[in-house]
């Protein structure tokens, strides 16, 4: 790891988790505490992230109709632009808050690694009091520092329930000019909806417990929060539809 690396992101996490664990000793707990300081650190980016999403989801239909319309790719690209900038989405705006958590994770991932070990208290800032040793068992029964497939499962569950929210019921589409590439992307967009889910419970097969367990929680609070927003009518201050943020049956 490098210096700035350490101490930027993975020595403000390791003293955290230190900290934390010497106020409350159980591992999931500060786990936990850890993941909610993280959650809301990122809250505002997070959100706006989710509302881009969510905005960029119900476009879907119109881009289609642009893709009908248009066969020259050149027109279709200026015209989505158009259909972009009109509606104020941004569609790469979701990318932010997921290339900040990835160091964050990554930091994590070395963190819960090395803190059931002594190798790294030289790390330790004066002001956080250094354990004897870190009991990796959480409620007595569960061990973060091995592999768990539960909280495999559990992470891969809240990745597909955080899907799930953006995936819209809609009627076959008839058969004529566009029908078969539309009816190919909504086919692509279901199996990434299944893949992304597996493909997380098999990552999670692989890392300590404590890392997977913060995977679920962050996941799971990021699910939440969506869902929040999803049910909550939002106003434009500024006039702008940013996206139907409520599905209205």
């Amino acid at each position: 790891m490098g210096d700035f690396f350490v101490t930027i992101l993975y020595q403000p996490i390791f003293n955290g988790v230190i900290g934390l664990y010497n106020l409350i000793p159980d591992i999931g707990a500060v786990i936990l505490i850890i993941t909610v300081i993280i959650k809301l650190a990122l809250y505002p980016m997070t959100t706006k992230s989710i509302k881009a999403q969510k905005s960029l989801s119900d476009l879907q239909p119109k881009l289609a109709d642009l893709k009908k319309k248009h066969t020259d790719k050149q027109v279709l690209a200026q015209e989505t632009m158009k259909l972009y900038k009109e509606h104020k989405v941004n569609p790469f705006g979701s990318c932010l808050p997921l290339l900040i958590q990835l160091p964050i994770f990554i930091a994590l991932y070395w963190v819960l690694k090395d803190v059931f070990t002594a190798d790294r208290f030289d790390l330790l800032y004066t002001f956080v009091s250094q354990p004897e040793s870190i009991n990796p068992m959480s409620l007595g029964f569960i061990n973060l520092a091995e592999i768990n497939p539960f909280l495999a499962v559990c992470a891969g569950l809240s990745q597909f329930w955080q899907a799930k929210m953006f995936q819209k019921k809609k009627a076959p589409e008839k058969a004529g000019k566009g029908a078969k590439d539309e009816n190919m992307m909504a086919m692509m967009n279901k199996q990434m909806l299944y893949f992304m889910p597996v493909m997380t419970f098999f990552i999670g097969l692989t890392l300590p417990g404590g890392v997977t367990l913060y995977w679920f929680l962050s996941t799971l609070t990021t699910a939440l929060q969506q869902k929040f927003l999803f049910n909550k009518k939002t106003a434009p201050a500024d006039g702008v539809i940013e996206g139907e943020i409520v599905d209205k049956k």
